[in-house]
């Protein structure tokens, strides 16, 4: 049966990563696979992973995680910033991988039709701790406590004057363009980040969650109808419900994370058609 697919997360970085990947196939011609973020920080690793994929899928969609934002001083490629995503949605055009700046591409296949909306929002430093009142304090806590994102180093929002300044942009744009969706159709959202705050609220480090994504995106799966909301970054693949709404974190992690688990590595979670079970 045909599916619409999902993970994210890859870090091909890691060789069991980058061979997990090598190994990930369709079961089905007509499968779309939907890439939550974070390939790899380097845009070689990028293009190899999306290249490889959408040779095999029938449509691939992606969306940046925040290490396919960085400049890390290990890639050749040294943009900074939206430059940054722009070569990244330039390469994804070449493949034929739809990102967050194509049309919104529709499923008619099992448990459709949807409008799949790859999105790109980023955070604001609004997931904060009960008791810390500003960005600025919940920043200083993680520094005290040495729970500090890389991002700090890597992520330059260039030619913003923050991240969080970046991500107001990018939520405006984003509002824009899902208020126009066929009003008829449920949608699949898919973001690298969560879009509601609940889904960070097991992680061991609360104080990391400031990296993690953005109150103004709390109504999102409301708003715009929603069937499924897709998202990674946490390292935590569960599946969860808010205001009935499914919501699913397909990461498969760094191998620390993994290999403890008793699921095989790679699984691809089934978006649509919907399973009978959450798991």
């Amino acid at each position: 049966m045909t599916s619409l697919l999902a993970i994210s997360d890859l870090h091909i970085g890691y060789q069991e990563n980058r061979r997990i990947v090598e190994e990930l196939r369709p079961a089905s011609g007509t499968d779309w696979l939907l890439v939550a973020g974070d390939v790899s920080e380097k845009v070689a690793d990028v293009e190899w992973a999306l290249r490889l994929l959408s040779e095999r899928f029938a449509k691939v969609v992606w969306v940046p995680g925040n290490h396919e934002l960085w400049t890390h001083p290990g890639d050749p490629v040294q943009l900074r910033g939206e430059e940054r995503y722009r070569h990244l949605v330039k390469l994804c055009g070449d493949l034929g991988v739809v990102t967050p700046e194509d049309p919104y591409p529709v499923w008619d296949g099992p448990g459709g039709p949807v409008t799949v909306a790859p999105l790109f929002v980023l955070y604001d430093y609004t997931f904060r701790m009960p008791g810390v009142a500003t960005a600025e304090e919940a920043l200083a806590l993680a520094y005290d406590k040495g729970v500090v994102c890389t991002d700090e180093m890597f992520l330059h929002p260039d030619p913003y004057p923050s991240r969080p300044a970046w991500c107001s942009a990018r939520v405006a744009e984003t509002e824009r363009r899902l208020a126009a969706c066929p009003p008829d159709l449920p949608t699949v959202l898919v973001n690298h980040y969560p879009l509601v705050r609940e889904p960070t609220l097991i992680m061991h480090h609360q104080e990391f969650t400031i990296w993690c994504g953005t109150e103004q995106t709390a109504d999102w799966h409301v708003r715009f109808n929603a069937h499924t909301v897709v998202y990674g970054h946490l390292h935590i693949p569960r599946t969860t419900w808010h205001d009935g709404v499914r919501f699913e974190e397909v990461s498969l992690g760094y191998p620390r994370e993994w290999r403890p688990r008793a699921t095989p590595p790679g699984r691809l979670r089934e978006i649509l058609p919907a399973p009978h079970a959450a798991t």
